[in-house]
C-alpha cells in the first residue's frame, strides 16, 4: 500500500471530475482524496508515483508531485531558521571581536 501526493492545478468542479474520472479507472487505486482548495490529491492504493502522476498528467491539468519537505514537518522547517540566525550572530560577533585587532594592527 503507498500513497502518492501530487499538486495538480484545478480550477472548478469540472476539473475536479476529469481528476475523478482518471482515477477511478485506474487499477490499484484503493481510494483518493481531491483538495481543489489546496490543489491537493492524495492517493492510495497498490499504486506506483509515476503511474499515477501519468494517469492524472492524462487530464491536462498542470501536475506536480506535493513538496514532500513542506508537508511533512513545518517544525523542522522551522528549527533551522532559528539555528541560521544564532549563526548570523555569531558571526556579527566575530566581526566585531576582529576589527578592534585589525585597528591595533
Amino acid at each position: 500500500m503507498q500513497t502518492v501526493v501530487l499538486k495538480v492545478g484545478m480550477s472548478c468542479q469540472g476539473c475536479v471530475g476529469a481528476v475523478n474520472r482518471v482515477l477511478g479507472k485506474m487499477e490499484g487505486v484503493e481510494s483518493f482524496d481531491i483538495d481543489i482548495k489546496e490543489q491537493k490529491v492524495t492517493v492510495k492504493g497498490n499504486v506506483e508515483p509515476e503511474a499515477v502522476f501519468q494517469t492524472v498528467s492524462k487530464t491536462g491539468k498542470k501536475t506536480s508531485y506535493w513538496p514532500v519537505e513542506a508537508e511533512a514537518e513545518p517544525k523542522s522547517v522551522a528549527k533551522p531558521k532559528a539555528e541560521v540566525e544564532t549563526k548570523t550572530e555569531v558571526k556579527v560577533d566575530a566581526k566585531a571581536d576582529a576589527e578592534p585587532k585589525l585597528a591595533e594592527a
